[in-house]
Protein backbone atom coordinates (compact mmCIF):
# COMPACT_ATOMS: atom_id res chain seq x y z
CA UNK A 1 0.00 0.00 0.00
CA UNK A 2 1.14 3.52 -0.84
CA UNK A 3 -0.37 6.07 1.56
CA UNK A 4 0.05 9.76 0.77
CA UNK A 5 -0.16 11.98 3.85
CA UNK A 6 -1.05 15.56 2.96
CA UNK A 7 -0.01 18.49 5.14
CA UNK A 8 0.54 22.25 5.06
CA UNK A 9 3.45 22.13 7.49
CA UNK A 10 7.08 21.27 6.60
CA UNK A 11 7.87 20.40 10.23
CA UNK A 12 5.74 17.25 9.85
CA UNK A 13 8.26 15.56 7.55
CA UNK A 14 10.01 13.34 10.08
CA UNK A 15 6.70 12.31 11.65
CA UNK A 16 5.17 11.30 8.31
CA UNK A 17 8.31 9.37 7.34
CA UNK A 18 8.24 7.64 10.73
CA UNK A 19 4.72 6.44 9.86
CA UNK A 20 6.14 5.05 6.60
CA UNK A 21 3.75 7.24 4.64
CA UNK A 22 4.58 9.39 1.60
CA UNK A 23 4.82 13.09 2.55
CA UNK A 24 2.86 15.60 0.47
CA UNK A 25 3.39 19.32 1.09
CA UNK A 26 0.77 21.82 -0.07
CA UNK A 27 0.21 25.52 0.46
CA UNK A 28 2.59 28.47 0.64
CA UNK A 29 5.27 27.09 2.97
CA UNK A 30 8.68 26.07 1.61
CA UNK A 31 9.09 22.29 1.31
CA UNK A 32 12.32 20.42 0.59
CA UNK A 33 12.87 17.95 -2.24
CA UNK A 34 11.88 15.13 0.11
CA UNK A 35 8.25 16.12 -0.36
CA UNK A 36 5.77 15.41 -3.10
CA UNK A 37 4.34 18.78 -4.13
CA UNK A 38 1.72 20.18 -6.48
CA UNK A 39 3.76 23.09 -7.86
CA UNK A 40 5.79 21.34 -10.58
CA UNK A 41 4.73 20.05 -13.97
CA UNK A 42 1.06 20.38 -14.89
CA UNK A 43 -0.60 21.83 -11.82
CA UNK A 44 -3.34 24.00 -10.34
CA UNK A 45 -1.47 24.80 -7.12
CA UNK A 46 -2.76 28.40 -7.20
CA UNK A 47 -6.25 27.00 -6.54
CA UNK A 48 -5.21 25.31 -3.29
CA UNK A 49 -7.04 27.82 -1.01
CA UNK A 50 -10.27 26.78 -2.76
CA UNK A 51 -9.65 23.15 -3.81
CA UNK A 52 -7.75 21.99 -0.74
CA UNK A 53 -6.12 18.58 -1.14
CA UNK A 54 -7.53 18.21 -4.64
CA UNK A 55 -4.72 20.30 -6.11
CA UNK A 56 -2.47 17.35 -5.27
CA UNK A 57 -4.92 14.88 -6.76
CA UNK A 58 -4.90 16.96 -9.95
CA UNK A 59 -1.09 16.96 -9.98
CA UNK A 60 -1.00 13.19 -9.47
CA UNK A 61 -3.45 12.67 -12.32
CA UNK A 62 -1.96 15.04 -14.87
CA UNK A 63 1.70 14.20 -14.35
CA UNK A 64 1.27 10.44 -13.89
CA UNK A 65 4.94 9.97 -13.00
CA UNK A 66 4.65 7.79 -9.90
CA UNK A 67 4.67 4.01 -9.94
CA UNK A 68 1.21 3.20 -8.59
CA UNK A 69 0.97 -0.57 -8.85
CA UNK A 70 -0.76 -1.38 -5.56
CA UNK A 71 -3.37 0.02 -3.18
CA UNK A 72 -3.18 3.83 -3.26
CA UNK A 73 -4.50 5.83 -0.32
CA UNK A 74 -4.75 9.36 1.00
CA UNK A 75 -4.87 10.79 4.51
CA UNK A 76 -4.24 14.20 6.03
CA UNK A 77 -2.12 15.46 8.87
CA UNK A 78 -5.19 15.69 11.11
CA UNK A 79 -7.16 12.70 9.77
CA UNK A 80 -5.88 9.12 9.62
CA UNK A 81 -7.19 5.68 8.70
CA UNK A 82 -7.40 3.27 11.62
CA UNK A 83 -6.21 -0.33 11.56
CA UNK A 84 -9.41 -2.33 12.20
CA UNK A 85 -7.43 -4.93 14.16
CA UNK A 86 -5.74 -2.52 16.58
CA UNK A 87 -6.76 -0.55 19.63
CA UNK A 88 -6.48 3.18 19.00
CA UNK A 89 -3.71 4.68 21.12
CA UNK A 90 -2.75 8.32 20.80
CA UNK A 91 -0.33 8.94 23.68
CA UNK A 92 2.91 8.87 21.65
CA UNK A 93 3.90 8.75 18.00
CA UNK A 94 4.92 5.11 18.40
CA UNK A 95 1.53 4.26 19.94
CA UNK A 96 -0.15 6.13 17.11
CA UNK A 97 1.98 4.35 14.53
CA UNK A 98 0.67 1.04 15.82
CA UNK A 99 -2.93 2.21 15.52
CA UNK A 100 -3.05 3.52 11.97
CA UNK A 101 -3.54 1.55 8.78
CA UNK A 102 -0.35 0.05 7.31
CA UNK A 103 -1.63 -2.79 5.16
CA UNK A 104 -4.94 -3.62 3.55
CA UNK A 105 -6.60 -6.61 5.26
CA UNK A 106 -6.78 -9.71 3.08
CA UNK A 107 -10.55 -9.80 3.42
CA UNK A 108 -10.69 -6.58 1.37
CA UNK A 109 -9.19 -8.23 -1.71
CA UNK A 110 -12.59 -8.46 -3.36
CA UNK A 111 -13.19 -4.71 -3.11
CA UNK A 112 -12.01 -1.95 -5.45
CA UNK A 113 -12.23 1.04 -3.13
CA UNK A 114 -12.21 1.82 0.59
CA UNK A 115 -14.02 4.91 1.88
CA UNK A 116 -14.29 6.17 5.44
CA UNK A 117 -17.33 5.18 7.46
CA UNK A 118 -20.34 7.19 6.40
CA UNK A 119 -21.90 9.98 8.43
CA UNK A 120 -25.66 10.51 8.66
CA UNK A 121 -26.61 14.14 8.18
CA UNK A 122 -30.11 13.51 9.52
CA UNK A 123 -28.55 12.60 12.87
CA UNK A 124 -26.71 15.89 13.30
CA UNK A 125 -27.73 17.78 16.40
CA UNK A 126 -30.57 20.10 15.56
CA UNK A 127 -28.64 23.02 17.00
CA UNK A 128 -26.17 22.66 14.12
CA UNK A 129 -28.88 23.32 11.55
CA UNK A 130 -30.24 26.23 13.55
CA UNK A 131 -26.75 27.73 13.78
CA UNK A 132 -26.12 27.50 10.05
CA UNK A 133 -29.49 28.64 8.74
CA UNK A 134 -31.95 29.72 11.38
CA UNK A 135 -34.34 31.40 8.93
CA UNK A 136 -34.72 28.30 6.75
CA UNK A 137 -35.49 26.09 9.73
CA UNK A 138 -38.13 28.49 11.02
CA UNK A 139 -39.75 28.74 7.59
CA UNK A 140 -39.83 24.94 7.25
CA UNK A 141 -41.04 23.60 10.64
CA UNK A 142 -41.61 20.11 9.22
CA UNK A 143 -37.83 19.71 9.29
CA UNK A 144 -38.01 19.64 13.07
CA UNK A 145 -39.89 16.36 12.91
CA UNK A 146 -39.13 14.56 9.62
CA UNK A 147 -35.48 13.52 9.59
CA UNK A 148 -35.87 11.82 6.22
CA UNK A 149 -36.19 15.30 4.71
CA UNK A 150 -32.72 16.21 5.97
CA UNK A 151 -30.89 14.82 2.95
CA UNK A 152 -27.38 15.44 1.61
CA UNK A 153 -28.87 18.21 -0.53
CA UNK A 154 -30.57 19.83 2.48
CA UNK A 155 -27.39 19.74 4.55
CA UNK A 156 -25.31 21.16 1.68
CA UNK A 157 -27.76 24.03 1.25
CA UNK A 158 -27.52 24.83 4.94
CA UNK A 159 -23.71 24.75 5.13
CA UNK A 160 -22.56 25.86 1.66
CA UNK A 161 -25.21 28.16 0.23
CA UNK A 162 -28.78 27.39 -0.72
CA UNK A 163 -29.13 26.34 -4.34
CA UNK A 164 -25.39 26.04 -4.96
CA UNK A 165 -25.48 22.26 -5.25
CA UNK A 166 -28.35 22.45 -7.74
CA UNK A 167 -26.40 24.91 -9.88
CA UNK A 168 -23.30 22.72 -9.75
CA UNK A 169 -25.26 19.61 -10.79
CA UNK A 170 -26.39 21.42 -13.93
CA UNK A 171 -22.75 21.43 -15.05
CA UNK A 172 -22.46 17.64 -14.97
CA UNK A 173 -22.71 15.61 -18.19
CA UNK A 174 -26.04 13.90 -18.69
CA UNK A 175 -24.48 10.53 -17.87
CA UNK A 176 -24.03 11.66 -14.25
CA UNK A 177 -26.45 14.54 -13.78
CA UNK A 178 -29.66 12.66 -13.05
CA UNK A 179 -28.05 9.94 -10.93
CA UNK A 180 -26.09 12.39 -8.78
CA UNK A 181 -29.16 14.57 -8.36
CA UNK A 182 -31.15 11.59 -7.13
CA UNK A 183 -28.29 10.62 -4.81
CA UNK A 184 -28.10 13.96 -3.01
CA UNK A 185 -31.87 14.42 -2.88
CA UNK A 186 -32.68 10.98 -1.44
CA UNK A 187 -29.67 9.86 0.59
CA UNK A 188 -29.17 10.95 4.20
CA UNK A 189 -25.55 9.80 4.50
CA UNK A 190 -22.23 10.07 2.67
CA UNK A 191 -18.58 9.16 3.22
CA UNK A 192 -16.78 12.33 4.33
CA UNK A 193 -13.27 13.82 4.52
CA UNK A 194 -12.24 13.27 0.87
CA UNK A 195 -10.33 10.19 2.00
CA UNK A 196 -10.25 7.07 -0.16
CA UNK A 197 -8.05 4.10 -0.98
CA UNK A 198 -8.11 2.54 -4.45
CA UNK A 199 -6.86 -0.89 -5.41
CA UNK A 200 -5.31 0.35 -8.65
CA UNK A 201 -4.48 3.49 -10.60
CA UNK A 202 -7.08 2.89 -13.29
CA UNK A 203 -10.02 3.26 -10.93
CA UNK A 204 -8.45 6.29 -9.28
CA UNK A 205 -7.73 8.06 -12.54
CA UNK A 206 -11.21 7.28 -13.88
CA UNK A 207 -12.58 9.15 -10.86
CA UNK A 208 -10.30 12.10 -11.60
CA UNK A 209 -11.38 12.10 -15.26
CA UNK A 210 -14.99 12.50 -14.12
CA UNK A 211 -14.40 14.93 -11.25
CA UNK A 212 -12.02 17.59 -12.51
CA UNK A 213 -13.80 18.64 -15.73
CA UNK A 214 -16.92 19.11 -13.59
CA UNK A 215 -15.15 21.22 -10.99
CA UNK A 216 -13.65 23.36 -13.73
CA UNK A 217 -17.14 23.96 -15.11
CA UNK A 218 -18.30 24.89 -11.62
CA UNK A 219 -15.64 27.60 -11.51
CA UNK A 220 -17.75 29.49 -14.05
CA UNK A 221 -20.47 29.70 -11.39
CA UNK A 222 -18.60 30.21 -8.14
CA UNK A 223 -15.25 31.65 -9.18
CA UNK A 224 -12.61 32.22 -6.49
CA UNK A 225 -13.62 34.48 -3.65
CA UNK A 226 -11.49 35.24 -0.63
CA UNK A 227 -14.12 35.03 2.09
CA UNK A 228 -14.19 34.21 5.78
CA UNK A 229 -17.03 31.77 5.09
CA UNK A 230 -15.05 28.51 4.86
CA UNK A 231 -18.09 26.61 3.61
CA UNK A 232 -18.22 28.83 0.52
CA UNK A 233 -14.49 29.41 0.00
CA UNK A 234 -13.79 25.66 -0.14
CA UNK A 235 -16.95 24.82 -2.07
CA UNK A 236 -15.01 22.79 -4.66
CA UNK A 237 -13.68 20.47 -1.96
CA UNK A 238 -17.16 20.08 -0.49
CA UNK A 239 -18.67 19.32 -3.88
CA UNK A 240 -15.97 16.70 -4.45
CA UNK A 241 -16.67 15.20 -1.03
CA UNK A 242 -20.26 14.38 -2.01
CA UNK A 243 -19.34 13.35 -5.54
CA UNK A 244 -16.68 10.97 -4.21
CA UNK A 245 -19.29 8.95 -2.30
CA UNK A 246 -21.63 8.89 -5.28
CA UNK A 247 -19.09 8.07 -8.00
CA UNK A 248 -17.21 5.27 -6.27
CA UNK A 249 -20.41 3.59 -5.12
CA UNK A 250 -21.73 3.72 -8.68
CA UNK A 251 -18.64 2.43 -10.44
CA UNK A 252 -16.75 0.33 -7.87
CA UNK A 253 -17.21 -2.31 -5.23
CA UNK A 254 -16.83 -0.33 -2.01
CA UNK A 255 -16.21 -1.08 1.63
CA UNK A 256 -15.34 1.22 4.54
CA UNK A 257 -12.90 1.71 7.39
CA UNK A 258 -12.93 4.07 10.36
CA UNK A 259 -10.68 7.09 10.77
CA UNK A 260 -9.55 9.24 13.67
CA UNK A 261 -8.90 12.95 14.12
CA UNK A 262 -5.35 13.47 15.40
CA UNK A 263 -3.07 16.42 14.65
CA UNK A 264 0.53 15.39 13.97
CA UNK A 265 1.58 18.67 15.53
CA UNK A 266 0.71 17.18 18.93
CA UNK A 267 3.80 14.96 18.59
CA UNK A 268 6.28 17.73 17.85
Amino acid sequence: MKMFCITLKPEHLSLIKNLNYLPVGLGNEKFSEEWYQDKVGFNISHKNPYYGEYTFHYWLWKNNNINLDSWIGFCQYRKFWINPNSEVKLESIEDFKGSILKNIPNEFDNFDVILVDEIFVNKFRFSKFIKHNFKKMIKAPHLFFFKTKRTIKFQFDMWHGEGNLDEAIKKLPISEKNDFKEFVNTKVSFNPQNMFICKDKNKLFSYYESLFPWLQECEKIFGFKMTNDYGLKRIYGFLAERYCSYWFKKYAKVTTLPFVFKDLGDYL
